[in-house]
Order: structure tokens, then sequence, then C-alpha cells
């Protein structure tokens, strides 16, 4: 140590803090980095979305109001037969009649 160091204590200081803002810089950067890309996808979200639905559109095309039609019929159709299952040992009669009605077109 020397003269210097004790009349100019912070010329003595300044590794010390040079180490200690690089230090901060460090354990800062990840995080400033993160908060800056959550900041761009959030100003981008209608974008991203609009991006991400055409490519699922691309990929699985809606079905056209015909085919929805049908497969909402179908599952109607298969809900009756389920029922008429459920009830096929205790009311043969309601389940004969759940069938009927599964049948019709």
């Amino acid at each position: 140590m020397s003269f210097l160091n004790l009349a100019f204590p912070a010329e003595a200081a300044i590794p010390f803090a040079q180490t200690l803002i690089g230090m901060l810089a460090a354990y800062m950067r990840p995080a400033l980095g993160l908060g800056a890309l959550v900041t761009v996808l959030m100003v981008f979200k209608p974008l991203l979305m609009g991006v991400a639905q055409a490519a699922l559109v691309l990929v699985k095309p809606r079905k056209s109001l015909e085919q929805r039609i049908l497969a909402h019929k179908f599952s109607g159709k298969r809900m009756l037969n389920r029922m008429a299952n459920e009830y096929s040992l205790t009311q043969p009669n309601f389940a004969n009649e759940l069938r009927n009605m599964a049948a019709r077109d």
C-alpha cells in the first residue's frame, strides 16, 4: 500500500467497483434479454397468433359445413345407441325405441 492509496481512496476502489459492475452486468444481461423477448412477444402477439392459426389451417383444413353436419348427426346416433345399450337390461322397450330413433335418417 502506498501513500497514493491513502491520498486517493476512490482510485484504489476502482478495480473492485469494476469487478462488481461486471458481475452485476453478467447477472442482469440474461434477465434484460428475457424481458426484451417477452416484450417483443407481447407486442407482436396478434401477428404471431394469426401466423399460428394460418399454419394450423394449412396442416388441418376446416371441414365443410356438410361434413360438420354429418359428424354431428353421427355423434347423436352414437349417443342414442349408447343409451340404448345402457337401458337394454332394465327397460328393453325403451332401448328398442332409442335404437329406432338412432336408425332414422
